[in-house]
């Protein structure tokens, strides 16, 4: 069977197709590691927050 046109570019068009769907999936997925890096930041922080805050209540001067 002979490839026509038509079918020459319905597989460019699959593959291309294909292609970004792999980098969609790729940045769905480096996005949620940056996503979790951030989150544990700001769970650091807050909690080091908290930590300060409590441990300078207990020194003050009344």
């Amino acid at each position: 069977m002979r490839l026509q046109t038509p079918h020459v570019v319905a597989g460019l068009i699959a593959a291309v197709a294909f292609c970004l769907a792999f980098i969609s999936a790729g940045l769905v997925i480096l996005s949620a590691v940056f996503m979790g890096v951030g989150l544990i930041a700001i769970a650091w922080l807050a909690w080091s927050l908290i930590r300060q805050v409590r441990s300078d209540s207990g020194n003050q001067v009344t």
